[in-house]
Parts: C-alpha cells; sequence; structure tokens
C-alpha cells in the first residue's frame, strides 16, 4: 500500500475524505487537516497531539445493530452504553463492529473514520456531549490526520441524530 492510499498529499487526509469535504462545499477544511508523524489512533494520543481536552475529540464507533452497522459519535472522554443504544434504535442487540466490517462499511481502518465521508451510508447517533464544546477534531480518513469543526456542523453532516447513549459515570 503507497502513501497515496492513505493520504491526500497536500492535505493529510485520506483521499476519499479529502473529496467527501470538497463535495459538501467543505473544502477550506482542508487547510484546518492537522497531521501528526505519529499515529493518533486513540482518543488520548488525538487530544495529546493536538493540545485540546479529551472530551474536545470526536470519536467516530461502529457498532452492529442486529448485525446491521451503525456510527455513534461520542465524546473522548466517554465511553457508549450499548444498551442505550440498543434502546435508541429498537433492536435485539447491538456489539462492536468487526475491523473488516469497519472497513468494508466506512472505507476506512479503525483509528482514522471520520465522522462522514464514508463509502456507505448508516444510521448515525451522535452523542450530546459532544454539543458542550465550541470544536471538536475527528479523524480525517487515516490515524495521522484530525480536522476541526463546530459540533453543531459536524452532526448535520454526518446526518446523525443527536441522542444520550453516555455511559453514566463516564
Amino acid at each position: 500500500m503507497s502513501m497515496n492510499d492513505i493520504e491526500d498529499g497536500t492535505t493529510g487526509a485520506h483521499p476519499r475524505f479529502a473529496d467527501a469535504l470538497r463535495e459538501l462545499g467543505l473544502a477550506e477544511l482542508l487547510g484546518r487537516i492537522r497531521r501528526f508523524p505519529d499515529a493518533t489512533r486513540t482518543a488520548a494520543e488525538a487530544a495529546a497531539a493536538i493540545g485540546c481536552e479529551l472530551s474536545e475529540i470526536c470519536k467516530s464507533l461502529i457498532f452492529a445493530a442486529d448485525g446491521v452497522p451503525v456510527l455513534v459519535l461520542m465524546d473522548g472522554a466517554s465511553r457508549v452504553d450499548v444498551e442505550l443504544v440498543r434502546r435508541e434504535l429498537g433492536v435485539e442487540k447491538v456489539t462492536r463492529a468487526k475491523v473488516e466490517v469497519v472497513r468494508d462499511t466506512t472505507g476506512y481502518a479503525i483509528g482514522g473514520v471520520p465522522p462522514f465521508g464514508h463509502r456507505t451510508r448508516t444510521r448515525v447517533l451522535a452523542d450530546r456531549s459532544l454539543l458542550a464544546h465550541d470544536v471538536v477534531w475527528a479523524a480525517a480518513g487515516n490515524p495521522h490526520a484530525v480536522f476541526p469543526m463546530e459540533p453543531k456542523e459536524l452532526v448535520a453532516h454526518a446526518g446523525a441524530t443527536l441522542v444520550d447513549v453516555r455511559e453514566q459515570g463516564s
């Protein structure tokens, strides 16, 4: 796999994500992407690299709801309560999606999944905790790049439903 498969040479974003930003009329965000030499696969690594609060990271997590992929956007300091997701979706069972399901559904590897610009359309839930910030940072399609966005705008572009699915005490 060449670097071109992983990132757009000018921005550090994954080429699919760079194309998605252009298609959404968000090309100006390409200039705001921050690229890091070391991977920031976890929210804690990303927050440390950016110099922001852990809760200002937007995690994009894929779950399987009765076998159907669903994207949950959650602040970096919190955990998803799968029982709350199950109830929200009205399904029997919610589990973390397998690595290959994440890649097949989104087109991106775990650690670099952005909140939108995916290969397929999936149902998206965004936890209200994200709205506590003026700006949140999310992966730009690979573990080496992040971008800033106002949370309400991010939720809108992701086509997300605002929900309360945060694990209490997290």
